[in-house]
């Protein structure tokens, strides 16, 4: 019985927020295909392949994606209207209405999804010939399309923003702390150049999956700016989380490179050896502490540092290394001592102790926006433009 389980149905409750997706996405795009036709004139074709586009993992996705839709779609129909009717219909149409639609993307500065939909927009609408009626529909049909998606959106996902970025960070600081044990266990036996390699590639590819930790908490945070039933203590807290998490994992990698370049000098003295590879496992259990209190949603810190054990190892390797600095070279010694550093700045990161996270943030992420700039923004920078031209006489009254 566990056997058949494990073959027939493990797999899908593995997959359950996949396939829930798909069917969500399904069920979406064969209303929109009914709702289209009922009230646009052969418009759900056009429905359906816009709810299929805007449906997303979360409501807060799928907005801007229908937003995109709509805006591009709109933009697009009015560059095959201006195209047609100065140009005519002809072979050189087409590339025409591309480079139209490129230059108009650029100049209102539309982000991906809408300036895409511009062009692919303007495409349609002069496939069979163009008629104010059938670019009307198109534009009605996807209105109908984009608005049946974000409404099944919300049903995409099993789990909140909250919940995917809680998922997110437990699973980084968790392959985080699995490599800084094999590191440990591999530095006490035979760190040699080969493996220390192969340890630096794992944490060079750990670095890669930042962004994806980083959006994923910026959407939780957005999302609870306006969802009322989201907690903004709590995106705010995972917020703060997902950053530390991104300096643990730089740390990790830091490491990794530092360890990778001892290997190839000579070897440490075996006592320094020992501290570096206890320092590497105190670190990976003060970040599986961490992650697991996190998923556990026991988000205060306690009493006693999960870092403790870390600051004591790592205070550890100094004084060791310092002991023995007449039997290590210069570079060695360096390295040695900088791996402190990085033990130390983890121990930060878990305890949330330090500047560097707490006063110092980025900037919000410019990708979650249809627009790179401001449509005020846009209108000071044309209005000023437009002023170069006007005589001073003139420009006198404006100011």
């Amino acid at each position: 019985m566990r056997r058949w389980w494990d073959r027939l149905i493990g797999p899908v409750v593995r997959r359950r927020a996949w396939i829930q997706h798909v069917l969500v996405t399904a069920v979406a795009a064969s209303i929109a295909w009914l709702v289209g036709n009922h009230f646009v004139t052969n418009g759900g074709l056009v429905a359906a392949i816009a709810a299929t586009l805007t449906v997303r993992i979360s409501l807060n996705k799928s907005i801007r994606e229908g937003l995109g839709q709509l805006l591009g779609t709109t933009i697009g129909v009015g560059m095959a209207m201006v195209a047609i009717h100065f140009f005519g219909f002809g072979v050189s149409i087409v590339f025409v209405i591309v480079v139209l639609s490129l230059v108009f993307s650029r100049v209102l500065h539309l982000r991906e999804v809408a300036s895409i939909n511009v062009i692919i927009t303007a495409l349609i609408v002069i496939g069979p010939g163009l008629a104010e009626s059938t670019a009307i529909h198109r534009t009605l049909s996807t209105l109908i399309g984009t608005s049946i998606a974000i409404i099944f959106s919300y049903f995409a996902n099993p789990k909140t923003p909250a919940g995917r970025t809680i998922d997110r960070i437990t699973e980084l600081a968790f392959e985080s702390a699995t490599l800084l044990g094999e590191m440990s266990e591999t530095m006490a036996v035979n760190y040699s150049q080969g493996i220390a390699g192969a340890f630096l590639a794992r944490a060079r590819l750990l670095v890669e999956e930042i962004p994806t930790v980083r959006a994923q908490a910026l959407e939780a945070r957005s999302y609870a700016q306006w969802f009322p039933t989201a907690r903004k203590d709590e995106a705010e807290d995972l917020y703060e989380r997902g950053f530390a998490l991104e300096h643990t994992v730089v740390q990790v990698r830091t490491i990794a490179r530092t360890l990778f370049d001892i290997s190839i000098e000579k070897e440490l003295p075996p006592k320094v050896t020992e501290r570096i590879a206890f320092a590497l496992s105190c670190a990976s259990l003060a970040i599986t502490q961490g992650s697991e209190a996190l998923r556990g949603n026991h988000r205060r810190l306690p009493e006693v540092s999960l870092s403790r054990d870390l600051r004591i190892a790592s205070a550890s390797l100094a004084e060791e290394v310092m002991e023995c600095g007449r039997k290590i070279n210069v570079g060695q010694y360096i390295r040695s001592i900088s791996l402190v550093t990085n033990f130390e700045r983890i121990a930060n990161s878990i305890d949330l102790d330090t500047p560097a996270i707490t006063e110092i943030r980025p900037e919000e992420d410019l990708g979650i926006q249809l627009l790179e700039v401001s449509p005020i923004e846009q209108g000071k920078r044309l209005g000023g433009r437009f002023l170069r031209f006007v005589p001073k006489q003139i420009k006198k009254h404006f100011s």
